[in-house]
């Protein structure tokens, strides 16, 4: 989902970082409000005026997207789901579960939080202008106050749409689950919501476009494009992960992986293994002992005119967590680590015994059969759940 992604600061255990795209966004609403917004709601103040008018809205903005956020996620926390972090980016902020809730009640309430959040920050707002900016403070000061009084409502107005991955969504996804018990087809009728809905906004904007506001029409457009695209790799998501539920490394790793010798010549591993099988890693045996593997990559280190008396255990890496996986390891665990950390080969081993080794080929193969014989389509995209993007 995200490009470039800068952390800014870690609280309550979650860490917070921010997209490229938002700086973008940022700029964006920073000028609508300086140059648009704010001179038509207070006219004849100085441009500097609307200008920090402008960037204090901004930072408002961003305080209550976090603030949102925040509120999923220690809902979350409460109930045992893990979020991996909060990030900002072109549409808004997301918080990264990284896997599904546990039951329908838990999964409303984590998505209701949101809204209540907002509707809570909005009402702080409009309060501190009734008692405190309204009657005493500059124009300038309650107009601010006022607006984000204001975006906090539409933010949770707007989240309350029945739109997966939508909070609402997912609030109407959790009332179906409870009703029949069954997730995944909650999952696709909430989704099947938030792809019609992801339309209604892309023909409003085209609409937009043809009535001549090309920038709100665009900008529909593009909420409409996302929110679609969202919600069918959202349900792909929850298909994969109930697909995978249960399922080891030991049922689908290969059981006869090709092995070298620790004793063996580098010069003999790369025209013997290497060049005859393609592979980017082999287990290194000494004897039947596993004790380690040996990368294309790891036989660089050594200059060619030595490659003939050099053994693979002097290039060899040491089994660990990082090329080692017991065999009850979670399949859907272990293709997420293999995403984030772009290693697609994995030794399979008890302590010094191996017993296989499973790359992620193996792993979309396994993975694209089971959906076949189900019926459903093979996903586009892997990774940690997007939760209610905005």
């Amino acid at each position: 989902m995200f490009g470039r992604r800068i952390t800014l600061f870690k609280l309550l255990g979650f860490e917070v970082g921010v997209d490229f795209s938002w700086v973008v966004l940022a700029l964006l609403i920073t000028w609508s409000l300086a140059v648009g917004y704010f001179p038509t709601r207070v006219p004849d103040l100085t441009p500097g005026t609307y200008w920090w008018m402008g960037v204090v809205g901004a930072i408002g903005l961003f305080f209550s997207i976090i603030f949102h956020e925040f509120s999923h996620s220690l809902v979350a926390r409460g109930y045992g789901m893990s979020i991996s972090g909060i990030t900002l980016f072109l549409f808004g902020g997301v918080a990264q579960m990284t896997g599904e809730p546990k039951n329908a009640r838990a999964e409303f309430l984590m998505a209701a939080a949101g809204p209540v959040a907002s509707f809570v920050l909005g009402g702080t707002f409009y309060l501190i202008h009734l008692v405190v900016t309204g009657p005493a403070a500059p124009v300038e000061v309650d107009t601010v106050v006022v607006y984000l009084a204001w975006i906090n409502f539409i933010l949770g107005a707007f989240n309350l749409v029945p739109a997966f991955p939508l909070d609402g969504g997912r609030m109407l996804r959790a009332a179906l689950w409870g009703w029949k018990g069954d997730i995944r087809w909650a999952s696709r009728i909430a989704s099947s919501a938030g792809a019609g809905f992801g339309l209604a906004l892309i023909l409003l904007g085209v609409i937009s476009v043809l009535e001549g506001n090309f920038v709100g029409g665009m900008w529909w457009f593009l909420i409409g494009l996302f929110i679609r695209g969202a919600a069918s790799s959202s349900y792909q998501q929850t298909v994969v992960r109930r697909t995978l539920q249960g399922v080891t490394i030991a049922q689908v790793m290969n059981d006869r992986p090709v092995t070298v010798s620790a004793d063996a010549s580098i010069a003999d591993l790369i025209e013997n293994d290497f060049h005859r099988y393609y592979y980017k890693m082999f287990p290194v045996l000494d004897g039947d002992r596993l004790v380690g593997c040996v990368t294309l990559k790891g036989t660089r280190t050594i200059r060619p005119e030595e490659w003939r008396t050099t053994p693979v255990r002097e290039v060899m890496e040491r089994c660990g967590s990082g090329n080692t996986l017991p065999p009850d390891a979670a399949v859907e665990t272990v293709l997420e680590t293999m995403q984030k950390s772009g290693n697609s080969r994995y030794l399979v081993a008890e302590g010094d015994r191996l017993l296989g080794i499973v790359t992620l080929k193996d792993l979309l193969r396994f993975l694209e059969f089971k959906l076949e014989e189900q019926g459903e389509m093979a996903p586009q995209r892997l990774g940690p759940t997007p939760h209610h993007p905005r």
